[in-house]
């Protein structure tokens, strides 16, 4: 390709707003521009790159006997309410109607159409596992889309879905999708690390992200000093920090104590206040947080649970915090948020600040594991300025549910090897998860089994975005001068720089384009009437891997030499004209063989 003839409009400068490396560099690269707030389109330049990196996956799912199939992207309304997301995924779900009034679905992700076109033509055993794929546009309607395509309203995901009659077949696929996504990310020239994560909105049971670290990551990633551990925030545990009680030791326990007690604690609200009012440590106290539930699932522990009424009470330790996305997993809600405080008072019969689990009625109480453990605790009295001291679990209140529900930080101890815990933000780029039967139920599919009775089959769901994908690459692989493309996403690998596109250097431009062309190699001719430093800070800022410089000085030597210059590495250096397509053709195919090693 000459760039006379594609379009690449590079700028000096990125607007203000584009504060990510990733944002800033396409845009100046001339990859993408914004149509609209969290919308993107991509120049030519940019989509030879996701091209690239669309042929990686497809090569990877092909490569596992995955199947691709292209749903539409605009879904009826009517699937979304079978599976209960219609109401549960809130405002991200962008909603429209079509001119007789029917209700549709922008997808933001695939689960309901591609169950849809399961169910439909699914009736054997014989036909499972069944493993079908897309790479296709989505729509969230973000409330603040932010570093351009990493986190737009539109953007481009592939999705597997696989399909199963038993618990091992769905097993061996997940297996299966995370070496492959670890080949992808890798051919992608990406550092990533597998977490263990929360399955959120989507549901399951397991799952696993990749991330890359990133300053401007949306994840915490808690990770360890001493072994492999690694979790996002919103998954992690850690080793306990207290001694565990048997039943007997903590009535022994409980004996020993006084009675509960009232404190006056006038104006006393927070844990602080209440440390420097009762000159003791954080860890002694019990936090009774009101929590708001929404989108209750059946079958979860709080179905049918009279107590519920749209909110539960939960208990920590008081130098701790509550993980939200934990509570939510456990009572397999949508979301849970804090309670709004005229409704702590309406349930509690106190003001903020002031709840605590004993004489708590009304409310389904969740107890963090820390909380088991506590013998002699203050709390909340459910009375303005007022405390209990004294308070000993098990003898003085009891709660329905008692689990993990702490936010686990730095400092903490891995639940493994019992070493240090440490934080790193990072971006969520791939996402593994065993679904079971959430949606296959919901939405009522079936087939027969061995004996010829009518089952539902299990379900597997594997993400990867690729806008993310890419903008990581650029995070991971740029310098003060523009991009540093891995061999596999470069739009071009080869770029031929006459220093004047005239006479014999372009002469020679044109017979050292024509050889690389011939052998395979994607090359850009520049042949642009500009001066040398423009085209070299294009060159840079395109981040193109080999750059050719053709010009009268090296080729007046005998024989004929061009420069040759990696990008982002190495010296610049002198080879033969006749030789260079050669050369530069080998070297990127030991690169490219580098990025495909297991």
């Amino acid at each position: 390709m000459k760039y006379s003839q594609f379009f690449i409009p590079t700028l000096r400068e990125a607007p203000g707003d584009a504060v990510a490396a990733s944002h800033r560099l396409m845009l100046r690269s001339g990859m993408i521009r914004r149509l609209a707030n969290g919308l993107f389109a991509y120049l030519p330049l940019g989509l030879r790159s996701l091209r690239k990196l669309e042929r990686i996956i497809r090569e990877e799912m092909d490569s596992l006997g995955a199947l691709e199939v292209k749903p539409t992207v605009i879904v009826p309304g009517e699937l979304w309410k079978e599976s209960g997301r219609w109401d549960t995924m809130g405002d991200a779900l962008l909603r429209v109607k079509n001119r007789l009034d029917g209700d549709f679905v922008v997808s933001p992700t695939a689960e309901e159409a591609v169950t849809a076109l399961v169910r439909d033509d699914l009736s054997s055993y014989r036909q499972l596992p069944l493993n079908l794929y897309q790479i296709n546009t989505k729509y969230r309607d973000e409330v603040r889309p932010r570093y351009g395509v990493m986190r737009g309203r539109e953007f481009i995901m592939k999705d597997a879905y696989s399909f199963h009659a038993d618990d091992a077949s769905l097993d061996e696929t997940y297996e299966k999708m995370g070496r492959a996504y670890r080949r992808i990310f890798r051919r992608a020239g990406l550092s990533v690390i597998a977490v263990r994560a929360d399955s959120g909105a989507m549901g399951g049971s397991g799952s696993e992200e990749f991330m890359v670290e990133s300053e401007i990551g949306d994840n915490t990633l808690i990770l360890c000093k001493g072994c492999r551990y690694a979790a996002n925030v919103e998954k992690a545990a850690c080793k306990p920090d207290f001694a565990t009680l048997s039943t007997a030791a903590a009535k022994e326990a409980a004996a020993a104590l006084p009675p509960v007690s009232r404190i006056d604690t006038p104006d006393v609200k927070s844990i602080a206040d209440l440390c420097a009012f009762l000159k003791t440590d954080a860890k002694a106290f019990i936090k009774t947080l009101v929590y708001r539930v929404s989108n209750i699932e059946a079958g979860g522990p709080l179905d049918g649970c009279k107590k519920t009424g749209g909110f539960v009470a939960a208990l920590i330790r008081g130098d701790l915090e509550v993980n939200e996305a934990k509570l939510a997993a456990l009572l397999r809600a949508s979301e849970v948020s804090l309670a709004e405080d005229a409704d702590v008072e309406r349930l509690t019969g106190a003001p903020v600040g002031f709840a605590g689990p004993i004489g708590l009625e009304g409310l389904t109480v969740v107890a963090d594991e820390t909380v088991s453990a506590m013998v002699g605790a203050v709390t909340g009295a459910l009375a303005k300025d007022v405390h209990y001291r004294d308070v000993a679990f098990g003898r003085d209140f009891e709660p329905d549910i008692i689990a993990d529900i702490r936010i686990v930080t730095a400092g903490d101890r891995c639940p493994l090897c019992g070493g240090e815990l440490y934080e790193k933000k990072g971006n969520e780029l791939g996402h593994i998860f065993k679904l079971g039967y959430k949606y296959t139920k919901a939405m009522k599919v079936s087939f027969l089994d061995v004996d010829g009775k009518a089952r539902t089959p299990l379900q597997g769901c594997y993400g990867i975005g690729l806008d993310r994908t890419l903008a990581a690459a650029i995070e991971e692989h740029h310098d003060e001068a523009g991009i540093i493309w891995p061999m596999s996403l470069a739009p071009f690998e080869a770029l031929i720089m006459p220093v004047k596109y005239e006479g014999a250097v372009k002469q020679a431009a044109d017979s050292l384009y024509a050889a690389l062309t011939t052998l395979g190699v994607d090359t850009l001719l520049d042949d642009r009437a500009e001066r040398v430093g423009v085209k070299f800070n294009d060159g840079d800022l395109t981040g193109i891997p080999f750059r050719v410089v053709v010009g009268d000085k090296n080729l007046a030597a005998q024989p004929p030499l061009v420069e040759i210059k990696r990008r982002g590495g190495g010296e610049a250096r002198l080879v033969g004209l006749d030789r260079a397509a050669a050369v530069i053709t080998e070297e990127i195919r030991a690169e490219l063989d580098a990025l495909n090693l297991e």
